[in-house]
């Protein structure tokens, strides 16, 4: 097991602190394993936009540290990662409520690797379908990278 799923670990079971940006929306990672992981979060109005419904760049943010952590759990030790791209479908409103974030990794090469995400209300609809591809980093292009 590397490192970086160990502290993965460590947060799943509150022993470790995720990055800040889950403090500031409020998400928690609720499952890591190495290609898979799952964000949760609880939505209310402080996260709506001017129609009064969920913003999607929550969706973004959640469905991103979902499938950037299930990339990242299956790095070795000397590697990090970027992603390169990103793209979401919005299939249902979503006003309020509790959200689970959903990344497998689809495909993970030496260099170039596919996570895809389904974010599910409670009665398991999905409320919208991410992919991202991400950049596998090693060597110098891992200095100041990592966890």
């Amino acid at each position: 097991m590397g490192k970086i799923l160990e502290q993965l670990q460590a947060v799943v079971r509150g022993d470790e602190k995720i990055a800040p940006i889950a403090k500031t929306l409020g998400f928690r990672l609720t499952h890591i394993e190495p290609g898979a992981a799952t964000i949760e979060i609880d939505v209310d109005e402080r996260f709506w936009n001017p129609m009064g419904t969920l913003h999607g760049g929550i969706l973004v943010d959640i469905a991103d540290a979902a499938m950037g952590l299930a990339y990242a759990a299956a790095l070795n030790d000397d590697e990090t990662f970027t992603t390169v791209e990103l793209k979401i479908n919005y299939l249902r409103p979503f006003k309020e409520g509790h959200l689970k974030a959903v990344a497998k990794t689809v495909h993970h090469g030496r260099t170039i690797g596919l996570v895809d995400c389904e974010i599910l209300d409670d009665r398991g609809k999905v409320i919208a379908r991410c992919s991202s591809t991400c950049l596998t980093l090693r060597g110098e292009q891992t200095k100041g990278r990592g966890f």
